[in-house]
């Protein structure tokens, strides 16, 4: 008797247990999609080169508070600005391998949940900026997610002139970081934007180049010219390349940094351009691969440059 009980006391604990295991599970399968729609390391990049810019607009005066303020509202409203991008290509994204596991192609998240999801994201990081940092940088970061995911998103199908419309809100958190602490659009802070503005035309070029493949099943065209992985194509990317070094070095022209940081601009811009050389030469994947990389690296070595040695 005493050992059939302990026999069910087991059997109706061991359910106990599967039952709080699948409940948990079950938990973290509804919360991951949230998570995977903000596109975090993207959404991570953007509010980096607000919060650098910020840094060098303020130099020892820094209000930290206003500082992660900046960062939360602005990755607040990136992710809004990824989520919409996402509900736009939800049917195109289920037919390329790099995004058919998204939330929305796989269904773990509804288009209605992804829309609201969005909704609260944007208002309540336009209303983080509005209220504590300053009212012109809130509106610049909803302009960015209008562009975004309103115009950038559909024309990805329609032009190549898309990288360039893309180019705008990629390069407008420098703008903002910069309007964020002085209140106002100025010269470096327009110099800064060029910076970020040129640097993703070869980045999204390269990336273009390297997943031209998966690209195609969606009708996307982003890459220049005719469309090609070819030699003109690679020229363009140099082009933008080259014209970076001398971009670069205006903030040191201006008295904004120093000398230090126009060593590293110009260290950084020089081998940069050396990868385009070797696409040029050889328009492999991997030549495309290694301007990629290198285009991650560039930036945020160049803005914590120019905060090290501001002026």
């Amino acid at each position: 008797m005493f050992g059939l009980n302990r026999t069910v006391f087991r059997f109706v604990n061991r359910q106990h247990q599967m039952e709080t295991n699948t409940a948990s599970i079950s938990f973290s399968d509804r919360i991951r999609p949230y998570f995977e729609v903000l596109k975090f390391r993207l959404s991570t990049m953007v509010v980096f080169s607000s919060g650098m810019t910020y840094l060098l607009a303020s130099g020892p005066n820094v209000e930290y508070s206003k500082l992660w303020l900046l960062v939360l509202g602005g990755f607040m409203v990136t992710g809004s600005a990824n989520i919409i991008n996402q509900v736009f290509e939800r049917d195109i994204d289920s037919l390329m391998k790099r995004t058919r596991n998204r939330p929305l192609p796989t269904g773990r998240m509804s288009v209605a949940e992804a829309v609201s999801y969005s909704s609260f994201l944007g208002i309540a990081g336009f209303a983080v900026l509005a209220l504590n940092v300053n009212l012109m940088a809130a509106l610049l970061t909803m302009l960015s997610l209008v562009l975004y995911g309103f115009v950038y998103t559909p024309m990805k199908q329609r032009s190549p002139l898309a990288v360039a419309v893309g180019a705008v809100p990629g390069a407008l958190p420098t703008l903002i970081g910069w309007v964020a602490y002085t209140g106002q659009i100025t010269i470096p802070g327009l110099i800064l934007f060029g910076i970020q503005f040129v640097w993703q035309f070869p980045h999204f070029w390269a990336i273009a180049w390297v997943l031209d493949d998966d690209y195609k099943k969606a009708g996307f065209r982003l890459l220049p010219s005719s469309g090609g992985r070819d030699i003109k194509t690679a020229f363009r990317i140099m082009s933008y390349t080259l014209f970076l070094i001398p971009l670069g070095l205006m903030p040191f022209q201006l008295g904004i940094t120093g000398s230090m940081s126009a060593m590293v601009v110009t260290l950084c811009g020089t081998l940069f351009l050396f990868q385009t050389f070797s696409l040029m030469a050889s328009c492999s994947n991997k030549a495309a691969k290694s301007i990629m990389f290198g285009s991650f690296l560039y930036l945020p070595i160049v803005q914590i440059a120019f905060v090290l040695d501001r002026v």
